[in-house]
């Protein structure tokens, strides 16, 4: 396929029409993949990339994860969101995501979502002497026995 991840994508929905529209063809264990599932993944895969305009672009069209249901994936999913606003320079927007983050990741067991917070507090680097970023900081290392 295409090295230009939007042409990927774009194939990738063309396939989930398709697959949709032929609907009782495809194995049992992908029903859980959908086009919001697909949205979700490109805005982590343009977050990886530093380009957080596709990233919450991607993200608008994710649809809303009860955290009750896939507390992991939400959690997850906001840090994701939460690293594309600061990288975005949007500061506030970042931390809250943030810090909604790790309400919901206290409460999982999982080295894979831990990842996550260590990228989110990478992209606070540039705010490191704000004290808000001190706290969510210290909040990682009590709550999620994250190292800075």
């Amino acid at each position: 396929m295409s090295q230009n991840p939007s042409r990927a994508l774009a194939a990738s929905e063309d396939l989930l029409s398709q697959a949709d529209a032929a609907s009782g063809s495809e194995p049992a264990w992908i029903d859980f993949y959908h086009h919001a599932r697909l949205s979700a993944d490109a805005a982590e895969v343009f977050r990886d990339l530093k380009n957080p305009k596709a990233a919450l672009a991607w993200n608008q069209r994710a649809a809303a994860m009860p955290s009750g249901v896939f507390t992991r994936s939400v959690g997850m999913r906001l840090a994701i969101v939460g690293t594309a606003h600061l990288q975005a320079r949007d500061l506030d927007h970042g931390l809250d995501l943030g810090n909604r983050s790790v309400d919901i990741l206290a409460r999982v067991q999982s080295s894979r979502a831990k990842d996550y917070v260590r990228e989110f507090n990478t992209a606070l680097a540039p705010w490191r002497r704000e004290p808000a970023v001190r706290e969510f900081i210290h909040r990682t290392r009590t709550e999620l026995q994250i190292a800075a």
